[in-house]
């Protein structure tokens, strides 16, 4: 497992930028002649609640590096659950891990799900490169339209597999912008589409945190019978309010996440 976390980040983000050419432009369009002000807030993978590939195994690599476990949250409706990390260094992203509570699916998703996973090699899970190292298994352009009826969340992971389902623009460290309203309009003024699930802004100050994120990269997939072009991976944006205490919440709004989630629906 990586020793780094610095090599670890910029792994996950080369491989994410492969299939997300929109957010090198986002990158170029908020950060200041620098550059150095894009700091990012956290990032987010997916997985199944399968021991072999479970939510705990991923979370293995980031406990290594020097992270912690903080929070935990149920989505019901989409019958996902998930934890977030935080590292000794409260400079470095943190890390919100879900899985899909594959049980809770139809007998045929739980067959299709099972079988992929039965073509990861045990090792693969432990290896350094694991948590950008994509899909282990090839499904067809029918199977991938199958999850996507039931659980997009099933699908996108049957197209992507193991990689940074996003990264996330920390507003709070930006020269430019001050509010999440300013970084949409400018992001908008840019062509960027928005994920308007829940509103263009989940959260408020008050729940002391407001998100929101971009709509998906269309990307082509290969898959066993062809290729074709589906959502890919998204870029996100935070703003973080201070606690009673003064410091900076650091935690994940449910209810938010929940929305956020939707940003690689289908257009």
């Amino acid at each position: 497992m990586h020793t780094d976390v610095n090599t670890l980040f910029e792994n996950l983000w080369e491989n994410y930028l492969n299939v997300t050419p929109s957010a090198d432009k986002i990158h170029d369009l908020l950060g200041s002649t620098q550059k150095d002000d894009i700091i990012n807030d956290h990032i987010a993978l997916r997985t199944f609640n399968i021991e072999k590939v479970g939510l705990e195994k991923l979370a293995a690599h980031f406990l290594a590096i020097g992270y912690k476990e903080c929070g935990e949250y149920h989505f019901e409706a989409k019958k996902l659950y998930a934890k977030h990390y935080e590292h000794s260094d409260p400079n470095q992203p943190k890390v919100f891990i879900s899985e899909l509570l594959v049980e809770k699916c139809s007998p045929e998703l739980q067959a299709i799900v099972t079988d992929m996973v039965s073509q990861i090699d045990e090792s693969a899970v432990t290896a350094d490169n694991f948590l950008y190292s994509g899909t282990h298994w090839q499904v067809s352009t029918d199977t991938y339209k199958q999850l996507l009826a039931e659980s997009e969340y099933a699908a996108w992971m049957s197209a992507w597999g193991y990689r940074a389902n996003h990264f996330t623009v920390n507003i709070n460290t930006l020269a430019k912008f001050d509010n999440i309203h300013n970084v949409n309009q400018a992001l908008k003024d840019a062509g960027f589409s928005l994920n308007t699930s829940g509103g263009e802004v989940k959260g408020s100050p008050e729940v002391l945190l407001e998100q929101s994120s971009t709509l998906a990269d269309e990307y082509s997939v290969t898959f066993s019978d062809g290729d074709m072009s589906i959502p890919s991976c998204f870029y996100e944006f935070a703003i973080r309010y201070p606690k009673a205490d003064g410091e900076l919440y650091t935690g994940f709004v449910a209810a938010s996440a929940d929305k956020i989630f939707e940003s690689t629906n289908a257009r």
